[in-house]
């Protein structure tokens, strides 16, 4: 199964546009990092809710691409958010990313966005993503 510098490879040349960088993924698990400049803050000065669902999202892939290979066609169907606490405007947001199940068609995950060096929880999310028939999992 491709290591954590493939998927982050795969991610620079198909998702350009991604500001998330792929600390670990492996044993159904990931942990991004996104770094947060003035583009992703809202008024009041805290980060938007649509980069938390990004970096929730990339989470999410970077975690099932690691159990079934590099296949680009593994979608997101669903992504539920809870927002906990504002997060902070000048620190970068972790997502780190637990398999819940992974089966041959859909996978189930959670994920704990973080403000970087803090340790509460900022949002909650659980995605649900879709598996193409020809993947294999592991």
């Amino acid at each position: 199964m491709p290591n954590a510098h493939e998927i982050a490879a795969f991610l620079a040349r198909e998702f350009p546009q991604t500001k998330c960088t792929v600390v670990a993924a492996g044993g159904r698990a990931a942990t991004v990092r996104h770094e947060v400049g003035a583009a992703e803050l809202r008024p009041g000065g805290t980060v938007a809710g649509p980069v938390l669902m990004a970096v929730a999202d990339v989470a999410l892939y970077v975690a099932i691409l690691a159990e079934i290979g590099i296949v680009p066609l593994t979608v997101t169907t669903g992504l539920t958010i809870n927002f906990l606490r504002k997060p902070v405007g000048s620190a970068a947001i972790i997502g780190e990313c637990r398999l819940l199940k992974l089966g041959r068609s859909l996978a189930v995950g959670e994920v704990s966005l973080y403000s970087e060096g803090l340790d509460e929880v900022v949002a909650h999310v659980v995605g649900t993503y879709s598996i193409p028939r020809h993947a294999g999992t592991s």
